[in-house]
């Protein structure tokens, strides 16, 4: 494609991007696949210019508000270009020239805009805090109580590109058998810092070409995602529930644990993602999972199997802010009815899945928040409420994480550990009979 082509489909996309209320994710990999005549590069180049778009939203509105234009992709392209600062106002005319695939011809008032905008940096000092960090202003307080002096440093992080990380699937191959066949690719891969089946690949290749993905011998996950999934510390023969499965990540890496003995429940409101998650697991080579879909967090299924399981993984639905540097347009889509609908969710399935744990069993409950409403403030309400469970300190849940989290809890932010923002606390059912504890219904 040429550059000017490659701008117009930019374009194209912004547009789909804009008149959905699906994650931006899902809508340029189905806007891919409708075009699969699109070549590896291209492809690259254009998720790439999208997602700097989007990682600078509310900064580029802010400079089309202060110079009296609307808030629309051509505009927002447009802005950038200038503000980037690698495209000059003379380039910019000859790419939007109108020709065959690609942008129409600039008009005056655009190539006014262009002009004001060259040479003025991305961020300005008259910006708000919540601009220049994009940050929404629901999200802003309890952000600033939580990293206090760290809260810049922490927002800018948030900005920065997510790394691509895959988790070795142990039951096919080695990650050391991996990184010899990612480099024989050309790619500069890296073993994880923290997760033992962690790999960090430094470029952005064509996923469709690497073959160990369509084998099932790595996954795409997190390395913080997957760190969490170490913290079931699932043993084979054992009964585990994944509560909030989705689209099956941890429940992969959580039957990988178990060598595929012992029974795996997947678990999900949404049935049509457990479908689509049975798949990643066939692939993958685990027989030891099976996909249950829920009704509700207090499905009656629940309590046919009280006190049935070793371990229960609660991934509970959030506000998805450990997120926003993998998924940037999650910040400005509408949070469903807001914090207010989903701290009781939580809590309500919390309540819920603990009753699935045997006595002496362990209950993780994590999200991928930052929000100390939805971590800590949770954990203290639950084990407040429920007395037959305590927390498990990360020195015995887990050894080699108490040097990169809280002493409670598993803590992981993109600025200290160059992961998604994780939560999850490991707590421990002791003896007392299951009857003691109060119902979730």
């Amino acid at each position: 494609m040429t550059p000017a082509a490659r701008l117009q489909a930019t374009l194209d996309l912004m547009y789909e991007v804009d008149g959905v209320a699906r994650p931006a994710d899902a809508v340029v990999a189905a806007w891919f696949r409708a075009r699969r005549y699109i070549g590896d590069r291209d492809r690259v180049h254009i998720a790439d210019l999208l997602y700097a778009l989007l990682r600078h939203h509310a900064r580029i509105a802010w400079w089309l508000a202060k110079h009296g234009r609307p808030d629309v992709p051509r505009n927002r392209l447009l802005a950038w270009l200038a503000l980037d600062g690698r495209t000059t106002p003379d380039q910019v005319h000859v790419l939007f020239n109108g020709g065959k695939f690609a942008p129409a011809v600039l008009r005056d008032h655009e190539r006014a805009l262009v002009a004001k905008l060259q040479g003025c940096a991305i961020d300005h000092p008259a910006m708000p805090d919540e601009v220049r960090f994009e940050c929404p202003s629901w999200a802003a307080e309890p952000l600033r109580r939580r990293f206090r002096d760290s809260f810049g440093r922490e927002m800018a992080a948030l900005l920065t590109a997510a790394p691509l990380d895959l988790r070795v699937n142990p039951l096919k191959s080695t990650r050391e058998a991996m990184l010899r066949a990612l480099r024989d690719f050309g790619l500069k891969a890296e073993a994880a810092r923290m997760a033992p089946y962690g790999i960090r690949v430094k470029e952005r290749p064509s996923l469709a070409s690497l073959p160990m993905l369509r084998s099932g011998e790595v996954e795409i996950q997190d390395e913080g995602s997957q760190l969490v999934a170490m913290l079931v510390d699932a043993r084979p023969g054992e009964r585990v529930v994944d509560f909030c499965a989705g689209a099956g990540g941890k429940t992969l890496a959580i039957a990988a644990q178990m060598a595929n003995k012992g029974h795996v429940m997947a678990c999900d409101v949404l049935a049509n993602r457990l479908k689509r998650a049975a798949e990643r697991f066939r692939r993958a080579g685990l027989h030891n999972i099976e996909t249950k879909p829920l009704a509700s967090e207090t499905d009656r299924w629940v309590k046919r199997h009280k006190g049935g399981f070793d371990r229960v993984l609660v991934d509970a639905p959030c506000s998805g802010t450990g997120t926003w540097r993998r998924n940037p347009d999650a910040r400005w889509r509408p949070l469903g009815a807001g914090l207010d609908h989903l701290l009781p969710l939580q809590a309500s399935i919390l309540a819920s899945a603990a009753r699935l744990v045997k006595p002496g069993g362990r209950l993780v409950y994590a999200t991928c928040s930052m929000l100390p409403e939805e971590n800590e403030e949770q954990v203290a309400a639950f084990l407040a409420a429920h007395p037959a469970f305590q927390v498990v300190p990360l020195r015995a849940a887990a050894p080699q994480l108490t040097g990169s989290a809280h002493p409670d809890h598993l803590s992981l932010t993109p600025a200290r550990h160059d992961t998604d923002g994780f939560f999850a606390a490991v707590m421990q059912r002791n003896a007392e009979a299951l009857s003691e504890e109060p119902s979730a219904e």
